[in-house]
């Protein structure tokens, strides 16, 4: 799972657009990356266990060997030694079907592909059709991709219709986690790739249940999952049996960055084979984890990426991830707006609590009060002026008319309190608040 079509929906279609093009933007920009991180790793696997072909069909893998551009797409029957050459391999660019013939090597090469548009190969050997993912066409290098035809001589590789046992599935190791930094708070992908390396479906002995950090918002699963897959909540299930090879479950949410440090705490209930995250650097931001031990900083389409690697992470161990230096809004507005209000109240009791039989005196308080509440008046008409005209920020539109409206009504209390007699709008009377559309 190297690259990704998915989309995060929180409601709205452009939401749902935006994300799905910067996944598909960053993990493409990154991987080549992570592949390098886990490069020793690999080699150790490769020399212990012969790979099943069958299993890297269709996974996009960028290259920097081929033109800007270009994606090239290896047709196999079986295994690498059985090239397919002659055979027509079909890519889906958008709404158009570019078609080309592999050569000896069974391989064919489309390129000059615009950057960006989603694309997908698919060909049809001996009545099978092979699909690969859909990637986005690369804005720098290229990509390759296997398409790996069933070798009947050998017979089918799994028996997914056989009954389903009892047996362990995991979390392969192209599975990847995505934060993203943005206004409102970081965006966390958890891209899983289930595995059952068995070649009947399997029943794992505790349900695949995985709860999302305890703050986490707008939980759901995204496009391209299984139909296994469900959330409720932050709680999410992917219910078996498993089938034989990999069971894709993508789950976005979306945390709060008050302080400018998140922290992520996180327990699956399979062996993660190896960790893999993807963190888009905005600013200061940086990535610790005493499970991701390598990180490096990789620029791809005008950003930089942290991409970090580490060891296995055993089942139902927990993944700490810490994200420092995200941009976050201050608090001291509000602060200072709740200490005013509270300064406001504390005037209002103090007011009411003085003795009645000072004429003097509260004359004196009702002549500041009603000074006041001219100038809070004066101060709310000229912020609804600029609110209107488009001269004031909408957020700090809100917080001050807030702050105004609380103000005029500590001050129509201290005037109630202070028992005026009824007077009629006029001169040197401020108009009643509902006449400014308060609430």
């Amino acid at each position: 799972m190297d690259t990704i079509n998915a989309k995060h929906t929180k409601g709205t279609k452009d939401t749902k657009g935006r994300l799905g093009s910067a996944l598909g933007g960053l993990i493409l920009g990154v991987l080549g990356g992570l592949c390098v991180l886990g490069a020793a790793r690999q080699d150790v696997r490769a020399q212990s266990a012969m790979p099943d072909m069958k299993q890297m069909s269709g996974i996009p893998r960028p290259v920097d060997d081929l033109p800007k551009g270009a994606v090239s797409v290896r047709l196999i029957r079986g295994d690498l030694s059985n090239n397919i050459a002659n055979h027509p391999v079909e890519l889906h660019v958008g709404s158009n079907v570019l078609t080309m013939k592999t050569d000896e090597s069974g391989r064919a090469q489309f390129s000059n592909l615009t950057a960006g548009e989603t694309v997908k190969a698919t060909a049809v050997v001996d009545g099978e059709r092979l699909e690969s993912q859909e990637f986005p066409a690369p804005a720098q290098g290229g990509v390759r991709l296997m398409l790996v035809a069933t070798d009947a001589s050998k017979g089918p590789a799994t028996t997914p219709d056989a009954p389903p046992i009892s047996g362990q599935v995991v979390i392969g190791d192209q599975s990847r986690i995505v934060m993203e930094p943005g206004d409102e708070g970081v965006q966390v992908f958890y891209l899983l790739d289930i595995v059952n390396n068995a070649r009947a479906p399997v029943n794992p002995p505790t349900p695949f249940v995985f709860d999302m950090p305890e703050d986490a918002t707008g939980t759901t699963i995204m496009e391209g999952s299984s139909p296994s897959a469900t959330v409720k909540g932050t709680r999410v299930t992917v219910q078996g049996p498993f089938a034989p090879g990999h069971t894709f479950v993508q789950v976005a949410c979306e945390l709060p960055t008050g302080s400018g440090t998140v922290r992520i705490a996180q327990k699956f209930p399979a062996t993660f084979e190896q960790v893999a995250v993807v963190v888009k650097k905005v600013g200061a931001t940086a990535l610790g984890s005493p499970q991701v031990t390598n990180q490096r900083e990789i620029p791809a389409e005008g950003d930089t990426f942290i991409a970090g690697t580490g060891g296995v992470l055993a089942a139902g161990q927990a993944l700490e991830l810490t994200l420092s230096g995200v941009p976050h809004h201050s608090t001291a507005p509000r602060t200072v707006a709740l200490a005013m209000a509270a300064l406001i109240v504390i005037i209002g009791v103090w007011a009411g609590g003085r003795p009645d039989d000072d004429p003097a005196g509260r004359a004196a308080e009702r002549k500041r009060l009603i000074a006041r509440r001219e100038r809070l008046f004066g101060d709310l008409v000229r912020l609804e002026h600029d609110h209107r005209t488009g001269r004031a920020d909408a957020r700090r539109w809100a917080t001050r008319r807030e702050e105004l409206l609380a103000a005029l009504e500590q001050v129509y209390g201290g005037l109630d309190g202070l028992d005026p007699a009824p007077q009629a709008p006029g001169a040197g009377q401020a108009a009643p608040l509902n006449a400014l559309g308060a609430p």
